[in-house]
């Protein structure tokens, strides 16, 4: 079990995530905007990433997949 939490809390870079996903860089920008896609977590001034675990919901439905919004 605390294998899967961490692994879901584990990090990808903007080229993994391209690369597991398909989708380009453009397109994942604009679906984030359309929160059909996992929003990014900034990781320092320049540089953003996103958990493996949120990415996985979204692989496991890409059509249906929205956004959870904050409160």
């Amino acid at each position: 079990m605390a294998e899967h939490t961490q692994s879901a809390q584990t990090i990808l870079r903007r080229r993994q995530v391209e690369s597991e996903t398909g989708l380009s860089r453009s397109t994942i920008y604009q679906r984030i905007k359309d929160k059909t896609f996992p929003a990014a977590v900034q990781l320092g001034p320049r540089a953003v990433g996103w958990r493996r675990g949120q990415i996985d919901a979204f692989l496991a439905n890409p059509a249906g997949y929205r956004a959870e919004v904050a409160a």
